[in-house]
C-alpha cells in the first residue's frame, strides 16, 4: 500500500469514524486529510509559486530603508580590562588592604575594550586632567567579532 493510499484510508476512517459518533473535529481531520491525498494524488503541477515581485521592486527605494538614528541612543556597558585572575575563596578572604592581586597580563600590555561583554578594541591607559581613559589602538574587526561569537 503507497503512502497515498495509507493516507487516504486514514482519512476515509476518521471521516466514518466521525458521522458514526457526530463529532466534527475527527470529521475535520478526516476532511483534511483526504483533501491532502486528493492534492498530492493531482501532482505538482498544479500547484504555482508564490509571486514576490513586488517586494523585490520596493527593497532599492531610500525612503524605505530603516532609520539607524533610533539607534544611536541606546546605552550600552564599557568595559576595560586589564586582566583576570583565578583564586581559591580561601586567598580571596585572606585579602585585607594592600593587598596584591597577580593578573595573567604582563605589565606594558595592552588592555581589552568589551562593548556589552564583546571584545571591540584593545588600548593602553592614559591620564588626562586627573582622569583615567584608554587610547585604542587596535579595533577589532566586524569578520574577527563575527568569529568569536560562533
Amino acid at each position: 500500500m503507497s503512502d497515498e493510499d495509507d493516507l487516504s484510508a486514514w482519512g476515509d476512517a476518521l471521516a466514518e469514524q466521525a458521522d458514526a459518533e457526530g463529532s466534527s473535529a475527527d470529521a475535520d481531520w478526516g476532511d483534511a486529510l483526504a483533501e491532502q491525498t486528493t492534492a498530492e494524488a493531482m501532482g505538482a503541477e498544479s500547484i504555482s509559486s508564490a509571486a514576490f515581485d513586488e517586494l523585490n521592486a520596493e527593497r532599492g527605494n531610500s525612503k524605505d530603508k530603516v532609520d539607524l538614528d533610533v539607534l544611536m541612543d541606546i546605552p550600552v556597558t564599557l568595559q576595560l580590562e586589564i586582566g583576570r585572575a583565578k583564586v581559591s575563596i580561601r586567598n580571596l578572604l585572606s585579602y585585607t588592604q594592600g593587598s596584591v592581586v597577580e593578573m595573567d597580563r604582563l605589565a606594558g600590555e595592552p588592555l581589552d575594550l568589551l562593548v556589552n561583554g564583546t571584545l571591540i578594541a584593545h588600548g593602553e591607559v592614559v591620564v588626562i586632567n586627573d582622569k583615567f581613559g584608554v587610547r585604542l589602538t587596535d579595533v577589532v574587526s566586524p569578520q574577527e567579532r563575527i568569529k568569536k561569537l560562533k
